[in-house]
């Protein structure tokens, strides 16, 4: 799905204010509601950055809105402004959701990190940035996206705070992070809650999609299942794993009279094997998920049924349920592996596609980044952070109605165009 933005001609601006007025009942005020108007139509603008100073040099202000120093407001507006953005993000989603959702809709969760060059933005510290493939100092926020058939958008976004950030009160107090959110919370913890906040508004999901980082969790894993949802999500590849069903013996007395209290590996049972190696003795096959705009997308698979084998000399497995684990060989000859809770009739093609409905994340993430400047807020606060990233995910959905609107405007115009052909009045379309 290619990225779309629109010349801001005065039709453009006209739908744009009219998009912002949907927002102005989760506003404290009437004044920063017209200015998350403004701020959006700053980030949709062509620009090499999207932080306030430059921004605030290029918009236009409506009618209704003087300033004197746009700067300005726009830093009260974003830093100060005691507007909560979780409300507003929830018409957000229920905005889109008219539009895109669908009974086949795609939860995927991803992290996206932000490189800093000091220690005083919230929730920065040296870890691992995706955006450099490496460690560097940055800040991480985990999000949940939503792909269907007709459209992918990101739902929600939270900064991960690391430890050093959550035993340093002063540090938590100089960046305004709310007492509810001083929790010690994995990424997956947080995804889970995400996950939650917005399936709770009745949107539809028949799957998560996540990489390893996520799948490694047994607790994210775990959480799926409780929460009766489909996986497919990224494991590496030193996970053990029964290639049959394992046979336990049940805790039982041992001869010195001593009970035992952990189930054990019955003699003569094959111990489980890593991922790795069980992928260089699997013969895999060409499975083509999709038709690129150059060639078609391929790669090589394995589907198979497997028993989880973690902690499998303490009996830590025993009674484990059957898995799916789908081997992907990538044309370098590496190899990724995911575990699937997918039903036990999903066929391979299936499940590739569930994998690799990824994509329009990496896609959506240069939009975010590229163009509407989800990394270039210049700011420390957690109100801050959080209040630009929601006027981002807004100007995003802005874009994505924009798209769909000329979607279906042109193919009105085809249907018309046929009729003509069909009457006498036009030779062709």
């Amino acid at each position: 799905m290619k990225t779309y933005t629109p010349t801001l001609d005065s039709a453009v601006l006209d739908r744009l204010r009219n998009y912002a007025n949907l927002f102005a009942d989760d506003f404290p005020q009437s004044k920063p509601a017209r200015w998350a108007g403004v701020y959006i139509q700053g980030l949709m603008l062509d620009g090499e950055r999207k932080s306030i100073e430059p921004l605030s040099r290029r918009i236009t202000l409506p009618n209704n809105l003087i300033s004197k120093d746009p700067e300005q407001a726009l830093q009260q507006f974003v830093n100060q402004s005691p507007w909560d953005e979780q409300n507003v993000l929830r018409r957000y989603r229920s905005q889109l959701a008219q539009t895109f959702a669908s009974p086949q809709g795609i939860f995927i969760i991803d992290d996206v990190s932000f490189p800093k060059q000091g220690t005083h933005s919230v929730g920065v510290q040296r870890q691992y940035c995706g955006a450099l493939g490496k460690k560097a100092n940055c800040q991480v926020a985990v999000s949940v996206h939503y792909n269907t058939p007709t459209g992918h958008y990101p739902l929600d976004l939270r900064l991960f705070l690391p430890e050093c950030w959550l035993t340093d009160k002063t540090r938590l107090e100089q960046t305004g992070v709310p007492l509810d959110q001083r929790r010690s919370l994995t990424k997956p913890q947080i995804a889970l809650e995400l996950l939650d906040r917005v399936r709770a508004e009745g949107l539809f999901g028949t799957a998560v999609v996540a990489d390893a980082g996520y799948g490694v969790s047994s607790e994210f894993r775990s959480g799926l299942e409780q929460r009766k949802l489909n996986y497919i999500v990224g494991v590496t590849g030193d996970f053990l794993v029964f290639t049959e069903q394992p046979r336990w013996e049940k805790p039982a007395a041992t001869p010195n009279g001593r009970p035992r209290t952990r189930h054990r590996l019955a003699p003569g049972n094959p111990r489980p094997v890593s991922l790795g190696e069980l992928a260089s003795k699997t013969r895999l096959r060409w499975v083509r998920w999709r038709e690129g705009t150059k060639r078609n997308l391929s790669a090589r698979f394995a589907w198979l049924r497997v028993w989880p084998g973690h902690g499998w000399k303490t009996g830590q497995c025993a009674n484990a349920k059957a898995l799916w684990v789908l081997i992907e060989e990538q044309a370098d000859g590496k190899f990724k592996f995911a575990f699937s809770n997918l039903p036990t009739n999903t066929s391979c093609i299936a499940a590739v596609r569930l994998w690799k409905s990824r994509w329009p994340v990496e896609q959506g993430y240069q939009q975010l980044k590229e163009e509407l400047g989800v990394d270039h807020f210049e700011g420390r606060s957690w109100r801050g952070f959080h209040h630009h990233t929601a006027m981002v995910l807004l100007a995003y959905g802005f874009l994505l109605l924009e798209k769909q609107r000329l979607k279906e405007e042109r193919e009105r115009a085809k249907v018309t165009c046929q009729r003509q052909v069909k009457k006498g009045a036009l030779t062709q379309c």
